[in-house]
């Protein structure tokens, strides 16, 4: 579906992404994304002159709607993080992932990076764009790999800076202009703990509104070196067996099920 922006009135009926903040509405008791006709909902806040379609879910279309930050302060208790959706409301992660993604992209591009003029909204797409030197600008995607690594029985598994205490993952990093996936592969792993892989192979990928991000999965199998890791993105690093993992990531992200995969693939080599 065409993503795009229309007129907002009271009887358009969707799912409604209410986003301030970076943080997602989702009012009690059952604290799910809205559902139906805007003036039933009786929602508690005011639409602003437009809102966004950005896709169909059940064959519903689902609505982004911004809010101002006096009325996100009023409701704040029952706006939540995606990783709340991701975790309880998995089937709908996709488009408030998306919602996270546009709602960024509308809330930083309202001047032009060309000129310095106020942007207008595109209604046949969503798109900003300046009149006076009719630059155009998309929600941007920023590509970034993640991949697991096996070394016949054992899995690779890191804690980055950013992780939780006690947490560790796999590798990914953002790919670079004119990188391909592929080779964003090697350089992120051997910058981040020092080793070479071989036999790439291509798994899955999800949206991760990180905060725009695109994360392509791929596993790979250990092929040289030592483990030396770079200490402004690795604070520690070391191969698993099955019977040893640490905590990780759960299996609603893709970093849990590209570690689930490869936990199979161990067990055969075994």
């Amino acid at each position: 579906m065409i993503q795009h922006s229309i007129k907002f009135n009271q009887e358009l009926e969707g799912w409604w992404c209410i986003i301030a903040n970076h943080k997602v509405y989702l009012p009690e008791p059952s604290n799910n994304i809205p559902c139906g006709v805007f003036a039933d909902l009786a929602l508690p806040f005011t639409p602003p002159e437009n809102v966004h379609e950005i896709g169909v879910f059940e064959g519903t279309t689902v609505y982004l709607l911004q809010i101002t930050n006096d009325e996100f302060k009023q409701h704040e208790a029952e706006f939540f993080g995606f990783r709340t959706v991701l975790f309880d409301q998995p089937e709908k992660f996709e488009f408030v992932a998306r919602a996270f993604q546009v709602d960024l992209f509308l809330t930083t591009h309202q001047f032009c990076g060309q000129c310095g003029n106020k942007m207008s909204l595109i209604d046949w797409e969503l798109a900003t764009l300046c009149k006076p030197c009719n630059h155009r600008c998309y929600p941007r995607i920023s590509p970034c790999i993640i991949v697991a690594i096996r070394n016949k029985d054992k899995i690779l598994l890191a804690q980055g800076v950013h992780h939780k205490p006690g947490q560790m993952s796999i590798l990914a990093g953002f790919v670079e202009s004119g990188e391909t996936l592929e080779q964003a592969v090697h350089r992120e792993v051997f910058e981040e703990v020092g080793i070479k892989v071989k036999n790439l192979k291509y798994f899955s990928s999800q949206p991760w509104p990180f905060p725009h991000s695109l994360m392509v999965g791929f596993t790979a199998e250990y092929d040289s070196g030592e483990l030396v890791l770079c200490e402004k993105e690795i604070l520690s690093a070391d191969w698993f067996t099955v019977d040893s993992m640490p905590n990780t990531a759960p299996i609603q992200s893709i970093a849990g099920q590209l570690i689930a995969q490869t936990k199979r693939m161990m067990k055969l080599a075994q």
